[in-house]
């Protein structure tokens, strides 16, 4: 595993990650690492956008629509 070191940090953000890894029961360095994984482990927006174009996308014609139209008043 690497280490990893953010410089800069507001305090005001530093002091809010603290409160909340005390409430979590963790370490700071617990606390964000959880963090860290949980942001890069989940899609962006834009992946799932992508992800559900592709799944959206098809080849139907309009012809092929129309049939399955015919289909189901037919199966009425």
């Amino acid at each position: 595993m690497t280490a990893l070191t953010i410089r800069d940090v507001p305090d005001s953000a530093l002091a809010i990650l603290k409160a909340r890894a005390a409430q979590a029961g963790k370490s700071l360095q617990a606390y964000t690492l959880d963090i860290l994984v949980g942001v890069a482990t989940s899609p962006t927006l834009a992946e799932v956008a992508t992800r559900a174009e592709a799944e959206a996308s098809t080849t139907l014609t309009s012809a092929d629509v129309r049939a399955a139209i015919d289909d189901a008043r037919a199966g009425r």
